[in-house]
This record gives structure tokens, sequence and C-alpha cells, in this order.
């Protein structure tokens, strides 16, 4: 289920669902540890007798963000009980806590009571063993903790704080206190451990049509002592003070960099602000970018895309820089300086804090042994910090990783080549499904090498620049001649070298030739590119009313469809807005640039009402598939949004 509204602040990530159940907790860094695991939290409502889960039947739910903000608005009624809840829900932008407001209204024509209970199945640290709750009499306040994670549950309603709460085991088959809520009465159990977890009930009077406003707030620390001083912070300050700040916060970090939209639609540039803003969520202050924190991947997946993967995060970054936000940027690239492995290269992928992450590759080939890398992760880093110095002549920025990240990245590169060739050595493609030669891979590595060699020139190592551009010229030859066939007249994807044979070539139609041009190996009017393009475009275009783009022919990722035909694969945000990406780069007119405006529009219209794209899409509905929000999808929509703005003033009138 993708989720609707994303709310962080760089250190704590919070996420909620379609029926407003709060799926995500993550702390202290974005994308590690997810507090809620394969739990959640709820919202119940008891009114004169009746009860109900929000999210439950009866219920009409609207989400959206406050403009220019990571503020979430959500709407709940419920006709039958005759009641309707306005939820306002905010990640401080400073602390981290999570600030809940409700504007109860009273639909009925009589002054009923109202109790509100917040259900919280925590799995501390993503696993439920040895979790304590217990209720704090000292602060009226209830307290989650394992380890050094700790979460401190209080609120306000109607001029008082909690008035019940129940801690109890969630036994297999049961639901703990969750069951205990239903009746409207909570049994006050003052403390547990083991697989527990926590529902506390807050209670007011409205009176006839009218409303009342409730508060509620979880605060996340390490200890007693900083959950215990950021509660009074939020009784000192008021809540309503809290999420008034934050709003603000976002609304001027936004408006920092506003680009020029050109002829876009105003939904665009809505979509090109938002994505920013669901950008920041996805990217701890530590310079982890993150790929998609969505829980939900592991029914199918067994593990998630709670990790940083260098290729991602240089794409990523490149975006964030070209629309002016470096102070996201600069610590990625001392992320990547920090987890190079001793031998230049970048592995598969890294845990948020720089830890090497889980990974399918095998170190075997043929029985020897192989890297298991994706070489594009590596030289996609480089390529990038170079596009930032480029924008922001950060010089001693980049003289400081030059000698750790920039010269041990290029020499791998240098060295992991063919000799004959020039191509790069064998590894794992940009869709970690096989390990050859790709143009991708080469395109990146052509790309890397001459990052690296400008930038050995800039800091006057002479010999290094030379020999690196000069495998970098090695590299684009080897893709002019190896990967491109002119019995086809386009490139292919790659070559699977077998040995004491001729290598044996994929000419798998995949929308990832884009790179060729992407990274500069020629230009996007080259007739090869060109032609590439044109064959992407018409045989990986969804000929069903929904569009788009797939990844390649015959894609399994998520089929729903068995009409190859029709539909190559699902399409994807990325690989429709690559091809956006190279009609603006080849227009020479405005008029030019109408192909791409409608890519970009079809983009607005398959992602979430509350502006969240997912990878991917259902071919005949629409639906999002896989993970929501994929930071990649976003960061390609601000990059092409971005440089359309920058042609369509180019181009003049």
């Amino acid at each position: 289920m993708p989720r609707e509204i994303v709310l962080g602040n760089g250190t704590m990530l919070v996420n909620f669902d379609k029926f407003y159940h709060l799926r995500d907790l993550y702390y202290p860094y974005v994308g590690m540890e997810n507090h809620f695991g394969m739990g959640k939290g709820e919202v119940g409502l008891w009114v004169n007798g009746a009860f109900s889960w929000v999210g439950g039947d009866g219920w009409e739910i609207t989400m959206r963000y406050q403009e220019y903000t990571l503020v979430a608005e959500t709407e709940a009624v419920h006709t039958g009980l005759g009641v309707a809840l306005r939820f306002t829900d905010a990640v401080d932008c400073q602390e981290n806590i999570l600030l809940r407001r409700a504007e109860i209204e009273n639909l009925a024509d009589k002054a009923r009571e109202f109790r509100v209970f917040f259900f919280h199945d925590f799995n501390i640290a993503g696993f439920d063993v040895g979790d304590t709750a217990l209720y704090d009499p000292s602060t009226a306040t209830l307290i989650h903790y394992k380890r050094d994670y700790y979460f401190l549950l209080n609120g306000r309603f109607g001029g008082q704080g909690i008035k019940q709460y129940s801690i109890r085991k969630r036994f297999p088959g049961g639901q703990g206190s969750r069951a205990d809520a239903e009746d409207g009465v909570l049994l006050s159990t003052p403390a547990d451990q083991g697989a527990v977890n926590s529902t506390v009930g807050l209670a007011a009077e409205i009176p006839p049509q009218g409303k009342e406003v409730l508060f509620f707030w979880v605060v996340a620390g390490r200890n007693f002592h900083e959950v215990w001083e950021k509660n009074t912070l939020v009784l000192n300050e008021g809540p309503e003070t809290l999420l008034k700040r934050t709003a603000i916060y976002w609304q001027n970090w936004v408006r920092k960099a506003e680009n020029d939209f050109g002829d876009l639609p105003e939904e665009v540039a809505c979509l090109y602000r938002r994505s920013l803003l669901i950008l920041r969520t996805q990217i701890d202050r530590r310079g982890a970018i993150l790929a998609a924190n969505d829980s939900d991947i592991l029914l199918t997946n067994r593990d998630h895309y709670s990790y940083v993967w260098p290729r991602d995060g240089a794409l990523v970054s490149y975006a964030l820089d070209r629309a002016g936000y470096p102070e996201l940027t600069v610590p990625f690239y001392h992320f990547a300086a920090r987890t190079l492995s001793e031998g230049g290269y970048h592995w598969h992928k890294y845990n948020p804090e720089g830890s090497v992450g889980s990974s399918w590759q095998s170190w075997v080939r043929d029985g020897e042994f192989q890297l298991p890398i994706q070489e594009d992760e590596t030289a996609l880093v480089l390529w990038a910090l170079w596009e930032h110095y480029r924008r922001y002549r950060n010089f001693c920025f980049l003289a400081e990783l030059y000698p750790k990240l920039v010269k041990p990245a290029a020499e791998f590169m240098a060295g992991y080549r063919d000799p004959a060739s020039g191509l790069p050595l064998p590894s794992y493609d940009l869709w970690e499904e096989r390990c050859g030669i790709f143009t991708f891979t080469a395109s990146a590595v052509y790309a890397g090498l001459h990052a690296a060699s400008l930038c050995a020139a800039l800091l006057g190592d002479v010999k290094s620049a030379a020999r690196w551009q000069e495998a970098a010229e090695a590299v684009k030859t080897g893709i002019l001649t190896e990967l491109y066939s002119e019995e086809l007249g386009r490139f292919i994807r790659g070559l699977y070298p077998v040995a004491g044979e001729k290598a044996t070539p994929d000419y798998t139609l995949d929308a990832s030739l884009w790179g060729v041009w992407g990274f500069g190996v020629l230009p996007a009017t080259d007739p090869r590119v060109v032609r590439t393009m044109e064959a992407v475009r018409d045989g990986l275009w969804v000929k069903t009313e929904i569009g788009g783009i797939a990844r390649y022919a015959n894609d399994y990722y998520f089929r729903r469809s068995d009409d190859i035909a029709r539909v190559p694969g699902n399409p994807w945000f990325i690989c429709t807005l690559w091809l956006a990406g190279w009609y603006v780069s080849r227009a020479q007119r405005r008029e030019d640039l109408v192909a791409a405006r409608e890519l970009i529009e079809w983009a607005v219209r398959y992602s979430l009402p509350t502006g969240i794209m997912a990878e991917q899409v259902h071919p005949y509905t629409g639906e999002p598939l896989s993970v929501a929000p994929l930071t990649w999808s976003h960061a390609t929509f601000v990059q092409v949004v971005g440089d359309y703005g920058r042609r369509w003033c180019e181009l003049g009138p």
C-alpha cells in the first residue's frame, strides 16, 4: 500500500497510508530503524456508546498537504456517528516530535461525550522482543522504550491530559490493547514488557454543532531525560505554536530556489515543489539518501528499499544541486567518501549509517571470483560531484574529497577495464538483474572518468588528469564500436563475455540507453542517439489508456499483463521522464517542447492526490505499484521540469 503522507525533518520520518494509519516511524536515522515494523498506529473514536476506528467502515477520508509545507491535513467524516475530524500532522522542523492536532466537530443537535483513543503497536528497533511500556505518573505520560530508543506519548483534549491508558501484550492472533478500547473503557495496566502495545484515551464533551480541538504528540529520544525535556518543551511552547513554526519553516525552505516553469501548467509547478519537500523527507541529515521508505514491500520482497544506493544518491544529488539545494547534497558526497571501499569502488548498497547493506549480487561467476558491484554507482558519484563543483565552485570542498573519493575511485575505474575493447569489465546492470558489460554502465564510467580528469586538472594533478581522460576516451570508443549496432541502427543494452569466444550481445530494448546522451557520451541530437531514443519511445511505450515508458522489453518485475506486444512492462515514472528529458535537450524551438510537456503532465496525472510518486504504475488502472514514494522518481521529475524551464527561456519566443 503506498504512503499517502510522508513527514520528516532529517532524523525522524513518519508515514501515513490512505486509511490514516500511522505505518512507519524511523528514528534516529531516516530509513533506520522502523519502530513500527509491520505494526501501526490508529485513532479510534467512541461517542455515546458507539465505537469506530478511523479508516474503517463508514469513514470518508481526504488527505492533502498544506501548500508548500510538510504539514498534512486529513479530513475524516463519519455520518453514522455524526462526527467530522480534521487532523493536522507534522514532524517538528527542529525536534524529533510528531505533532498531531484534531478538530472534532459534533454534527449532532445534542451535546455528546467524545472519547478519542490513540493506539500504537510499536516494534521498537523493528522487532517486538524486549519492549517495555509504562505509565509515568510524574508527567502523566505513557512511555515505550527498548535499549536507547524512547517514545513518550501525551496529549490534551478539553483542557485535560490522558484520561485512560492500557498496556497489553500482543499474543499471536490477538490485538492487545487495541481490542480493549472498543468498549470505550481502558483497563489501566501500569506497565508490561515483551511484545507490548498501548492505547491512550482522551475525552471531552462537545456541545451540539460544536467543535473542540485535541492535541497529541509522540516524542522520540535516547533516554528518559531527553523525552521528558521535549515533552516539557511542547507543554511550554504549545503544540499549536510548534505546528505553525514548522509550516513557516517549510514554506520558506521550498521557496528559496524558485524556478521559471515556462508554459508548464500550475499543477506541474505544484508537484515540483511537493517533490522537493518529499525528497527532503527521504534524506538523512548525515548524508544518506534513501531509495524509498515504504515497509509494505516487505510483504512481497522480504526486504525493503530503505537503503542508500550510491547511483540513486548521485542522481538525486544532481537534481537537487540543479534546483539550488547544495546543503542537502554536500553531506551525501561526504557519505560517499566514507563508504568507498579500500579497492576504490562502492558496494551494492548501504544502510543509513554507512554500513554495507544486504545484497543478492554473487561473488562467484563460472567458478571464479567476481566483484559484486554495479560500477555505475561508483562512476556517477564522481560525475555528480563535478557537476556540483561546476555550479557552486566550492574549491576547498572538492580538494578535501579528491584524495579520499575522487582519486581512488578514478584509479579503480581506469584499471577495471578490458584492454582490448577499452570497456569496463563485467558488473551488474543498473536494474540489478544481470551481470555483463552494459551501455548505461559504460556511459556512466565514461562520465565518471571524465569528471575525475577535470578534478585532477583543477587541483594540479596533471599526470592523473591525462591518464583518466585517456581511459575515458577509450571507454567512449568502446561504446561507439562495441555497443552500437549498425544493423539495428541503435545502441544495444549490453554484452555478455564468454571465455575464449566472442561476447554475446544483448539486443533488448532498454530505457536506460538514455545514459548515452544523459552522461555526455554523445549529444542528444546525434543521429545514433535519435534513432535509439525513437526506438525506446516506439518499442517501450505502454499501448493502453495509461501509456508511459516501461523499463525494458518483457520486464517481469511486478508484471500485471502477459500481453507483451501492448504492455512490454509496467510504466515507470523515471523511464517516462527520461524520454521527456531527451525531448527537452534536443528542442530547437519552443514548439519542440510540446512532447516533453505531455510526458511531464503524464507524471502529474499518475501521481497520488497528495503528490507522491511511486516507482511504477499499473498499465491498465494507473494505480501505484511497488514502493511509494520512490526518491528517484521525484528527483527525475525535479530535474526534467527544471531543465524544461531553463530550455524554454533559452529558446526565447
